[in-house]
């Protein structure tokens, strides 16, 4: 049985990612030499659902879902901004980007969260926090380069970036290399 890495999420519009792109640099600056993976700019999405390892012969069972949740929600703007991390700036392990958006994108990653949980996909324990990850900060980072990490991120200011309607979901393929991560569009479902 083939198995391989997949995803649910939203794509940005280039502007927005250019505008991230620009935000990552300053960052790498402040924190240069500090092991922190960070994203290209053409990794960085509005990731809905992260299913893991999904088995080949899943993908058109997958798709019908996806296609069929999707059709039961609107298009929707959202607006990225602002800076900040995950568990928190005290603790950082995932550097992010904000986003925010009107209830229809909670209630579609809910909806897909739903139905996919239906096919035995495990539920997520967290609150569904919509953000944009920059960068993950590495295991072996010693206690200090964490706490430079929070306090480079604390103070950062990273305004209004710039607003999108988006108007697709997409399954991606995950390929992990020694340069990072590969993504491979699967397909995609228009909104309603």
């Amino acid at each position: 049985m083939s198995v391989i890495r997949a995803f649910i999420a939203l794509d940005l519009t280039p502007e927005i990612r250019g505008r991230l792109d620009k935000v990552e640099a300053k960052l790498k600056d402040g924190l240069a030499g500090v092991p922190i993976r960070w994203a290209p700019g053409s990794n960085i999405h509005l990731t809905l659902k992260f299913l893991g390892d999904v088995s080949l012969s899943n993908l058109d069972v997958l798709r019908r879902v996806i296609q069929a949740e999707s059709a039961r929600h609107p298009k929707f703007e959202i607006s990225v901004g602002g800076l900040g991390a995950f568990p928190s700036v005290h603790r950082p392990r995932v550097i992010w980007a904000g986003v925010e958006a009107p209830a229809e994108l909670a209630s579609l990653q809910n909806g897909i969260e739903l139905e996919l949980e239906r096919l035995g996909y495990a539920r997520e324990e967290r609150d569904f926090s919509p953000h944009l990850t920059l960068g993950r900060v590495a295991r072996n980072a010693s206690p200090q380069e964490v706490r430079s990490i929070g306090n480079v991120v604390a103070n950062s200011k990273v305004g209004f970036l710039g607003a999108a309607t988006l108007g697709e979901v997409h399954l991606y393929k995950s390929d992990l290399n020694p340069t990072g991560a590969v993504y491979t569009k699967l397909f995609t479902a228009p909104l309603a």
